[in-house]
């Protein structure tokens, strides 16, 4: 543990404190540590500082690069005279570094950085390991760096510590190095400028290291390289600065680049946000029932292949970019999933009760989703795109990839859009310096163009629905989750999708001609109550459908009456009277032939119709014969023989053994039943929203009040005594795993002496109690050591 981290903590004031809480959620994570030593501990995390790095911009990051090439535990003003700028510059982007806690100052001026830096950037601005690294190496003996004085034309005595000393200093120094340079062998000036401003580590020809004369062989005895493997050399810290010469500034970049903009128009952003919410919300529906129907096969390689891709879009009305994009998000959304026995995707348990929630709530899990996948389903590999639901080696960079997107696009005022991607791919590189420059090159305009047809990009500038997205980042989770409560129930989402929707067309214009126009973005409910009675013929500013005999019996079929269909019609707009005709019409030869699955018995109440069936050549197939006037029986399944009835003109339905009608609709009582399958799904009453994350501010002013890093707790030594006088209901091995949650964080179920169990952790013994984290609580709370009737192990 650091002493320097805990004496900075310490001094800090409750809203310093609170600063670098909020910029570290990982230590509010629960339990949350109570004193200050303990939050030391979490705050220097290797993995904790790793991915705070990530999130950094360039010049902290840069910032931490310096520390490490200056050495040590460099001022202030040494870092700004490495970096060549004044010291005036380089405070601000410190404090960005205090407040993340990924580096400290000390009282006596001196910066600390965190020892995960260290160990993951290994070559800050491309520079080696410290010459000493290499020297006080066990590799290299004390008479090796006696030689090494010799040839260096050095004094070599004295123990090791002064040899290596004395090398050093010759080596760091640009006058002296640049002396020993002029006897070198030609060639060497130019090999060692290559590892020192493109190295450290570069491959070489070993050969030449065992060769006299050769330029690797004469650095290599001088110590300005050193052969870690047969075909590999680096070259140290401090030869590299003097060859980059005294007048070597080390990067500092603390402005971002130029990002030009253009006049934007909110207006016109909105609008095309309430346009693709909508839209969005209705092709997943559809593209999910066309999944319902028809499972969806898969390559066996993995993912979903082109003809598929465009069997789909042709079938639900979808754009093949659509399609992709929104089959990806719903599997990540686990609407769909992998069934071995149907042979492909099919819709998942979540989908049933997702198609119950009110329709803000559906757009808010397919947007949480889309910000947690770690794909681009537009992205395109060597010029074409890759299988859907293929893997995709880029994994969670892609996601960071897009929340980095979004946050530079989040800078940008909300009547500007930017000018060009190319500015914009700077400007996030600059934010996020650590993603892959080429894949973030590679996939921007693809994110950009789904976040568009998400109606979360317009006009080049973020939506409202966007805004609220952005901020998002630190709560997305991964995609192995299946959702992500902090972003779908997320307050300011939540209203904006609320917003997107209110747009939606709910009603429609019904013509004479049997055609109904809906102008604007329909509902989600008067789509799927318009597909289900009409044929979809053009979408977009305005979408139209057309009712025919086929398309009302299709409706029947499914389950409406005439009745029930001309009311649901009627909620949408005045119906003509030539629609009302063709339902009517319709529903009066609707049902004239019924289909039992018992035996396939065909009844119908018209023995001529039922002789005409009979004797119907299309039919013959189904090997109908007549029983009695008004009863045929045949030899294929139910199924087979409504299909084919249907086929030829006619329009049967199906009953039970007691002869009623087995289609059923969806009830509007909050139950499900979805066909085919029977699949039934409850709506449960939507929730509260989720509670805010712990305020940083609270857990600041408990720190504080805690007092100093080693509170009330217990000694080590005297936590089994305590244990062992007080817990006398515990035997021995049961008091030593008490002590064990104790002293070493280790987690344990409890069970008091009325019964009530709780699984703990990071206990302390304060006046004969156990203060511990209670995982079933969500807290800290004490439980009396002389009421534990036992502790068992709890992995």
């Amino acid at each position: 543990m650091d002493d320097h981290l805990i004496g900075w903590l310490t001094g800090l004031d409750e809203d310093r404190l609170a600063r670098v809480l909020a910029n570290r959620p990982d230590a509010l994570a629960a339990p949350w540590p109570r004193r200050l030593d303990a939050l030391a501990q979490r705050l220097t995390d290797t993995f904790a500082v790793m991915e705070v790095m990530r999130g950094l911009p360039l010049p902290p990051l840069e910032l931490l690069q310096a520390c490490l090439v200056v050495g040590g535990r460099p001022t202030e003003d040494e870092l700004a005279r490495f970096l060549g700028v004044s010291t005036s510059a380089v405070i601000p982007w410190l404090d960005h570094l205090y407040e993340h806690a990924v580096a400290w100052p000390g009282r006596d001026g001196r910066i600390t950085v965190a020892d995960a830096v260290a160990r993951w950037w290994t070559a800050p601005c491309g520079l080696g390991e410290p010459l000493g690294a290499y020297l006080d190496s066990w590799k290299l003996s004390t008479d090796a760096l006696r030689r090494m004085c010799h040839v260096l034309d050095l004094p070599s005595h004295g123990g090791r510590r002064q040899v290596i000393a004395r090398i050093t200093a010759l080596l760091g120094d640009c006058e002296r190095l640049g002396t020993l340079l002029d006897d070198a062998p030609d060639g060497t000036l130019g090999m060692l400028d290559d590892f020192a401003w493109d190295g450290p580590v570069r491959s070489v020809n070993g050969n030449r290291f065992i060769t006299p004369g050769t330029p690797e062989k004469w650095a290599l005895d001088r110590g300005l390289l050193f052969r870690t493997q047969w075909d590999l050399a680096e070259m140290p810290r401090e030869v590299a600065l003097a060859l980059r010469g005294p007048d070597y500034r080390g990067p500092f970049t603390p402005y971002p680049p130029d990002l030009a903009t253009t006049a934007g128009d909110p207006d016109a952003a909105e609008h095309a946000m309430c346009l693709a919410a909508p839209h969005v919300l209705d092709r997943a529906t559809a593209l999910l029932e066309n999944v319902d129907k028809t499972p969806l096969p898969l390559l066996k390689n993995g993912g979903v292949g082109v003809r598929e891709i465009k069997r789909l879009a042709r079938e639900t009305g979808c754009t093949e970019d659509e399609t992709r994009l929104l089959l990806e998000i719903c599997a990540v959304a686990r609407l769909i999933a992998v069934d071995e026995e149907a042979g492909g995707l099919t819709p998942a348990r979540r989908y049933d009760a997702w198609r119950l929630e009110e329709a803000p709530m559906r757009l808010r899990v397919l947007l949480a989703a889309w910000w947690r996948m770690e794909r681009s389903s537009l992205r395109r590999v060597e010029g074409r795109h890759p299988a859907a639901l293929g893997d995709d080696p880029a994994g969670e960079t892609i996601a960071r990839i897009r929340w980095a997107l979004f946050a530079a696009l989040a800078e940008i005022p909300e009547d500007r859009g930017f000018a060009t991607l190319r500015e914009l791919v700077q400007r996030v590189h600059w934010r996020a310096p650590l993603l892959d420059r080429e894949l973030l090159d590679g996939c921007a305009a693809a994110v950009l163009e789904e976040a568009r047809l998400l109606g979360l990009v317009a006009c080049d500038a973020l939506t409202g629905l966007g805004r609220a997205l952005a901020p998002l980042a630190g709560v997305a989770g991964d995609e192995g989750r299946e959702c992500v409560p902090e972003v779908e129930h997320d307050p300011a989402l939540a209203k904006a999708a609320t917003h997107a929707m209110a747009s939606a067309r709910r009603t429609a214009l019904f013509g004479a001609d049997l055609t109904a126009v809906v102008t604007g973005p329909p509902s989600v409910e008067l789509a799927a109550l318009l597909d289900r009675a009409a044929d979809r013929e053009s979408q977009g500013a305005a979408s139209v459908w057309r009712f025919s005999p086929a398309s009302v019996r299709r409706a029947l079929d499914g389950g409406d009456t005439a009745d029930t269909l001309i009311a649901d019609l009627s909620e949408a707009g005045a119906l003509p009277q030539p629609l009302t005709y063709l339902i009517r019409d319709v529903a009066r030869r609707h049902g004239e032939v019924t289909v039992s699955s018992v035996g396939c018995i065909v009844q119908g109440s018209d023995p001529g119709l039922l002789a005409e069936i009979a004797a119907h050549r299309k039919l013959a197939k189904l090997g109908l014969r007549l029983l009695a006037p008004t009863v045929l029986a045949g030899a294929a399944p139910a199924e087979t023989t409504l299909a084919a009835l249907r086929e030829a003109g006619y329009a049967p339905v199906p009953v039970d053994d007691t002869g009623e009608i087995t289609i059923r609709r969806e009830p509007q009582g909050g139950r499900l039943i979805l066909l085919p399958g029977g699949r039934v799904a409850e709506l449960e009453p939507p929730g509260p929203l989720l509670e805010p994350p712990p305020d940083p501010r609270e857990h600041a002013r408990r720190l504080l009040v805690s007092g100093g890093p080693v509170a009330a707790a217990a000694q080590p030594r005297q936590t089994w005594a305590v244990i062992g006088r007080m817990a006398t209901r515990l035997p021995a091995a049961q008091q030593s795993l008490l002590g064990f949650v104790v002293d070493r964080d280790v987690r344990a179920m409890i069970t008091l002496a009325d019964g009530v169990t709780a699984t703990v952790s990071h206990g302390e013994l304060r006046s004969g109690v156990l203060d511990a984290w209670c995982e079933e609580a969500g807290d800290y709370l004490e439980f009396p050591l002389n009421e534990i009737a036992s502790v068992t192990a709890d992995c």
